[in-house]
């Protein structure tokens, strides 16, 4: 059974509190304007702690788990997702920076917890998503730095990230009996505001997702030194997927976070909107569909948490952490949906958030390994893999 404890509740509160008085607003405004997520909400917070909830304190982070993490993150994506989604330039690069050596962890960490150093992931490519060991991007070593050419795709924040985590490929040639073997990490660090030196972007136009930027990238002779390449070299597979069961319980929190803002949306609306000189929410079909949506998020939300605990006490849970990630995206997606129905011709509009919920709901189906993807990990772990 899942313990809210009293410190828990207290860190869910702050968060719900930060969200519905100034993430909510921010989101409002800005997302129908596909602006960008203003620098002074990112500051804030950064001042209360939120990019480094899994940092180590001996680093200046809140080393808490990923429990805490992931009800940070369900409060704010019922804001705005992006937001939700900021925190991971701290906390969710941890996994593959842990690989560090402790001067280098001494140097970034703390300036990571504080908001002054986030980072953009770049690992997809145009023909390598899911299958990641496709990546075809490459390092060379020449003398005592690492030049980078090749395409990646899907790269958030790189503009306005202090750094770049890239995986490229270090060996000359993609091994058949390993395609995951060669891959090797580096930290591209950069001016905020702009492209590493030698790369060249293009926005990718998107639905929704907004308060940021996805880019298209070219590294077109990229120099980094020796130094900035992260744990072993040929070993950025691992590095990649060592994070993955926190990354997916956070995506199910940011898909539960979505739902929820839909529901109380949707409540709200039910009471307001008269049709027949009735609130809508007397009328039998409306109070079914909300309903079944607040049972589908709580669904959702225990099996989150039940996952957080796996997770935070060294239990590897690849298989529930799936589940969960599978769940909860379905399920925002379903709820999202049903919640844009109740507002009717209204929820089609901009003038309210049901539809932002929606479009970015069905993103949470995609990143971080589509749901046929968490399908086959989990078949695979409950049949064993299927022998080609």
């Amino acid at each position: 059974m899942h313990r809210l404890t009293d410190e828990r509740r207290m860190i869910q509160e702050a968060a719900r509190q930060f969200t519905m008085e100034r993430v909510l607003p921010i989101a409002n405004k800005l997302d129908p304007e596909k602006g960008k997520i203003p620098r002074e909400l990112i500051d804030e917070m950064a001042e209360l702690g939120y990019f480094g909830i899994l940092i180590p304190e001996e680093y200046g982070g809140l080393g808490l788990g990923a429990y805490e993490y992931c009800l940070v993150a369900e409060q704010l994506s019922r804001g705005w997702m992006s937001a939700a989604s900021l925190i991971a330039r701290g906390n969710g690069l941890i996994g593959a920076l842990k690989a560090l050596s402790p001067e280098r962890k001494a140097e970034y960490l703390p300036r990571m917890a504080r908001g002054e150093f986030l980072g953009a992931f770049s690992l997809s490519e145009p023909n390598a998503g899911s299958d990641i060991a496709n990546i075809s991007c490459h390092a060379v070593r020449i003398g005592s730095e690492w030049e980078i050419t090749g395409n990646k795709y899907w790269c958030t924040f790189a503009d306005d990230a202090d750094f770049i985590l890239v995986v490229a490929r270090t060996d000359a040639a993609i091994d058949p009996k390993g395609r995951h073997r060669g891959l090797s990490a580096f930290i591209v660090e950069k001016p905020r505001g702009r492209l590493p030196e030698n790369v060249k972007g293009s926005v990718i136009p998107k639905i929704g997702y907004h308060g940021w930027t996805t880019w298209e990238l070219a590294f077109d002779g990229c120099r980094v030194p020796a130094s900035a390449i992260v744990g072993d070299e040929g070993a950025a597979f691992y590095l990649a997927t060592a994070g993955l069961e926190t990354a997916r319980a956070h995506t199910a929190a940011r898909s539960i976070g979505l739902a929820q803002g839909s529901l109380e949306d949707s409540l709200q609306y039910a009471r307001e909107r008269s049709q027949f000189g009735s609130p809508i929410g007397d009328f039998q079909a409306i109070r079914f569909k909300l309903a079944d949506m607040a049972t589908q998020i709580e669904a959702a939300r225990a099996l989150l948490y039940s996952v957080c605990e796996t997770i935070d006490e060294g239990q590897r849970c690849d298989m529930q952490a799936s589940m969960v990630k599978l769940f909860a995206s379905e399920m925002s997606e379903r709820v999202t949906s049903e919640g844009l129905q109740i507002h009717g011709g209204a929820g089609y509009t901009t003038y309210f958030a049901a539809e932002r919920y929606w479009r970015d709901a069905r993103l949470t189906k995609i990143f971080e390994g589509t749901s046929e993807i968490q399908m086959r990990i989990i078949s695979d772990a409950l049949l064993g893999k299927v022998v080609s």
